[in-house]
């Protein structure tokens, strides 16, 4: 989850500084970035430690075996965010930290306590964590919330969705087992098919826009356009698979491909 991160975090990064790296804030950035996040990955360890005993995924993690008590990860979540937020706060500004803050309460409170327990619609509030980190990284260096900003956010989080509905897919039995709401669970497979297919095809206009905004250039676009008509031709073979759960987890290992690529194209076409 870290590394990931650290690859959307850079894209913003360099997005935002146009070939211009200022190398001590971007490893700044990303020191500070990469604690919230493993701070963030501890505390929701900690309150799903009950659920990750059900899940054959999640079922050897640390709290899970009692390998690390209760008590010791709460220390060790805190001293991480802790940690992570006065990096931000010294060597960024006022902007990017209360972004990452807003992207950790939403990981933590929103997500992990309430929706995901709650509601089919979790991984739609956990989008908005998951796509706060290139905006910290965007903000570090411009320290405004403008269109650039917004394109990332909205990539991020129309990239997330289905990449999570492709999880809760091929995932299906750990999330029953664990009582954890899916939306395949609760409206079909068909369904979730559907609404896979709808992110997807907006996830594939919404990557191209930095090019429209000015912000690449061409070769991003066209890096850009292939990678979302892959994945939308994997998405629409869906609706004739076989195996459902084979197919969804090609959807989430291309999501893959597709951000990394993305990511990567959007920072090396920006520096050159």
């Amino acid at each position: 989850m870290i590394y990931g991160n650290v690859v959307t975090v850079s894209a913003g990064f360099a997005l935002a500084s146009r070939g211009v790296i200022d190398w001590v804030l971007f490893i700044a950035t990303l020191a500070g970035i990469s604690l919230v996040i493993a701070s963030g990955c501890v505390f929701n360890n900690y309150i799903d430690r009950d659920t990750d005993a059900k899940m054959e995924r999640t079922k050897n993690r640390a709290l899970v075996r009692g390998a690390i008590s209760a008590r010791a990860a709460l220390i060790y979540g805190t001293c991480l965010g802790g940690a992570g937020f006065l990096v931000l706060g010294i060597y960024t500004n006022l902007l990017a930290t209360s972004a990452a803050a807003v992207g950790f309460f939403f990981y933590i409170v929103m997500y992990s306590l309430w929706f995901k327990r709650r509601s089919i619609h979790g991984p739609i509030v956990g989008s908005v964590s998951g796509a706060v980190p290139p905006v910290v990284g965007y903000a570090a260096v411009t320290n405004d919330f403008d269109t650039g900003a917004a394109i990332l956010f909205a990539i991020l989080v129309l990239w997330q969705i289905p990449h999570f509905y492709a999880i809760s897919i091929y995932r299906l039995n750990d999330y029953i087992a664990a009582s954890i709401p899916t939306l395949p669970e609760k409206k079909g497979m068909r369904g979730t098919k559907i609404r896979i297919l709808l992110h997807v095809i907006a996830f594939a206009v919404a990557a191209v826009m930095p090019t429209v905004f000015g912000y690449t250039g061409y070769a991003y676009a066209a890096v850009a356009g292939a990678l979302g008509l892959l994945w939308l031709g994997v998405c629409i073979k869906g609706f004739w698979a076989v195996d459902p759960k084979r197919w969804a987890r090609k959807m989430f290992v291309f999501s893959l491909v597709v951000i990394m690529g993305l990511c990567i194209t959007m920072a090396v076409d920006i520096v050159a």
